[in-house]
């Protein structure tokens, strides 16, 4: 929307989509085919589905019409029942990551890009060139992503966007920040307040065991973080989205609840850097964002990137990632009700080998003579996929798939090589959390002001050990880094989330093929808020 695309980007400059409600909460669904995306990929990874994850994934199915459906609460495949990663790139009009960007990206940071990276499983992006081409000038930026608590324990589909958002950290050398949306699950799920609070500590724990330095992240709750410099944004955007946009881009109905309503801003106020005065100070332009997060939630930023400008700050930039098949197929869904649906960080040794050997659906074929002589099916075995995931040697990695794939390798054998990947990495997983005291949990919670300089470049010696004394979890306009960026010109925030002039500071119009997808959008909630009403009234009636 508006964005002034550089010589390297290859995507529109604007457009808005829509889509159902979006939560932190990524999704495991269908996968299709390497193929259908434009975005080079490693050969060894070919076949290998996308990722997003979560606990509550949408429901994932073939769409008898024909339509493929892509929202953070529904997927669904096209007729063949996969996902269409071309067409998604072409109707959300984001650009696909070339060899060019990657190689760019590997130059300016020194290290070679990240598995997720290289292999194809974070694909696409929105102005990721621009943050880019900024860094090689010598600017800064900071990296946001988050996560739903809904949860006890976390799959290995959760972990994904933490080991990469924490790879683009040290690579980059800058700060992260990342949110716990506990006020979102406790407006959407069955779940008490106190709860959804309880689970935002236990989840960042596991965040925290995947290696972040606290000198340079900061995890919140929004419940416990809320705060003028947060809330002065969160009203702002709100100002911009009118409730029919909502509607057309969350999917809201009239049994959604005013809470719903309402949350969208809270979770694109993130972006902008003056949400956070003790890490980042009060100037919303003092640094660009970078949002690691999966192709779904795409729409959903869009209506942050398009109140920006109308605010103040910078469209925040994406890098967009596949989705994460499932244990039991790609058509299959990871689901907290089904533990056999899954890896857990919490599963032992002996519960991960049962699981992938009965459970991980397999491109074997039925006779062992059979697959000698027509090989495994890469495009469908999810241990070949998921090692293409998990697996960092790319030479072991194609011989793999070549051995598996010319049938010289069976079933059973690449299911081992999956279990002697995952085990070692879980047990280290589970190691590190052990470490991880409550006052841990505290520090990296901490509002207290840090020094804004020192949170970029390298970082000398190791973390400093936790206070000891009381720590607040509550941001304050008076809690101001040190060393950061001034405030901004007085008149800066435009006309801070007025209608009027939306076109010139925001998007062109809208295209006939977002017109008809917001349409399509209004239709589905129109026809779920029909079937609430009416499994209502059903039971109304009964119990009369």
């Amino acid at each position: 929307p508006g964005a002034t695309w550089s010589a390297a980007s290859s995507g529109p400059s604007s457009r808005v989509e829509s889509t159902a409600r979006f939560s932190w909460t990524f999704v495991s669904a269908i996968g299709g085919s390497q193929s259908e995306m434009s975005a080079p990929v490693d050969e060894v990874a070919a076949g290998v589905a996308s990722m997003s994850t979560g606990d509550d994934q949408p429901s994932e199915s073939s769409n008898a019409g024909g339509e493929q459906v892509v929202t953070p609460w529904d997927v669904a495949g096209g007729a063949d029942g996969k996902i269409d990663y071309a067409k998604l790139v072409n109707e959300f009009g984001c650009a696909t990551i070339d060899d060019a960007l990657i190689a760019r990206i590997e130059k300016v940071t020194g290290r070679r890009a990240h598995p997720f990276l290289r292999r194809g499983m974070f694909f696409a992006h929105r102005e990721l060139d621009q943050i880019v081409t900024a860094y090689e000038k010598g600017e800064k930026f900071y990296l946001y992503t988050g996560r739903g608590p809904s949860s006890e324990a976390l799959h290995l589909g959760h972990l994904i966007p933490f080991h990469f958002t924490k790879w683009l950290q040290e690579a980059f050398k800058v700060p992260l920040v990342i949110q716990l949306t506990d006020d979102e699950k406790f407006l959407w799920k069955s779940m008490k307040l106190e709860d959804a609070r309880r689970l935002a500590r236990e989840n960042a724990k596991d965040i925290i065991a995947c290696g972040f330095d606290p000198r340079r992240t900061f995890i919140f709750s929004d419940v416990n973080y809320m705060c003028t410099p947060f809330y002065l944004n969160v009203l702002k955007i709100a100002k911009c989205v009118t409730f029919n946009q909502a509607r057309g881009i969350f999917g809201f109905s009239g049994e959604s609840n005013i809470g719903q309503v309402g949350f969208p801003p809270t979770q694109a106020a993130p972006a902008f850097p003056d949400c956070f005065p003790h890490l980042f100070g009060t100037d919303k332009k003092s640094l660009r964002c970078l949002i690691p997060c999966a192709i779904d939630q795409d729409p959903y930023f869009r209506m942050t990137r398009d109140a920006a400008p109308r605010i103040g700050g910078y469209k925040p930039a994406l890098i967009e990632s596949r989705f994460f098949p499932a244990l039991k197929g790609e058509s299959g869904k990871m689901s907290a009700s089904d533990p056999t649906s899954a890896i857990y960080v919490t599963d032992t040794p002996k519960q991960i080998k049962d699981k992938v050997n009965k459970y991980a659906f397999s491109g074997g074929r039925l006779t062992v003579e059979e697959h000698r002589e027509k090989g495994g099916d890469l495009e469908v075995d999810i241990s070949w996929k998921w090692l293409n995931f998990f697996m960092d040697d790319d030479d072991k990695l194609r011989t793999i798939g070549e051995a598996y794939g010319s049938g010289a390798m069976l079933s059973g054998e690449i299911k081992k090589e999956l279990v002697e990947c995952l085990t070692p990495m879980i047990v280290a997983h589970q190691e590190a959390r052990a470490k991880v005291s409550d006052a841990v949990v505290d520090q990296f919670f901490s509002t207290a002001p840090r020094d804004f300089d020192s949170m970029f470049g390298e970082l000398v010696g190791d973390a400093p050990a936790p206070s000891e004394g009381p720590v607040s979890f509550q941001g304050g306009e008076n809690l101001v880094a040190s060393n950061a960026p001034g405030p901004a010109v007085a008149g800066g925030e435009g006309n801070q989330g007025d209608d009027a002039g939306s076109a010139a500071a925001g998007d062109q119009p809208l295209s006939k093929s977002e017109l008809k997808r917001i349409a399509k959008e209004k239709q589905i909630a129109e026809k779920k808020a029909a079937k609430a009403a009416e499994k209502a009234a059903k039971a109304a009636a009964a119990a009369q």
